[in-house]
């Protein structure tokens, strides 16, 4: 936990922040039990800072996803805004690998459709673009 608790606590620019937790992460994915540690006991812009990390890196690996994906989930309707925008684009980058995960999301995105800032809704446009590619539709019959 050190350091990830480090790199969040460091005074380097949020982008750099960003950057490093990701370069951890895609080397030691066991690290995102600790980044949810830091997540629940941290501030605003450091959870921000921990969602986007998990988004560069699922952007990549959508598969990294797999166990971290229920507690992504639950954080899509916090109370920051850049935490709910960065889970939305996890959403949408993992929804291929975990169709039948991510569609349950849909009725929560739909609420976040109505928010003011234009990167939310850009943001779970993505996400409600991706699920609807990956689920399977079925047709009835004629």
């Amino acid at each position: 936990m050190a350091a990830i608790e480090e790199i969040l606590k460091s005074k380097k620019k949020p982008k750099e922040i960003v950057t490093l937790l990701a370069q951890k992460l895609k080397c030691d994915k066991e690290l995102v039990v600790n980044l949810i540690r830091c997540f629940e006991n941290g501030s605003v812009a450091e959870k921000g800072n921990c969602m986007e990390a998990i988004e560069y890196v699922t952007k990549e690996d959508p598969q990294f996803a797999k166990n971290c994906l229920d507690f992504i989930i639950e954080q899509i309707n916090d109370k920051a805004w850049r935490v709910k925008w960065e889970t939305a684009r996890i959403i949408g980058n993992t929804a291929q690998k975990f169709p039948d995960k991510v569609k349950e999301t849909v009725p929560k995105l739909l609420e976040n459709t109505k928010d003011k800032g234009t990167v939310m809704r850009w943001s779970v446009a993505f996400a409600l673009t991706e699920i609807a590619k990956s689920v399977k539709i079925q047709l009835l019959p004629c």
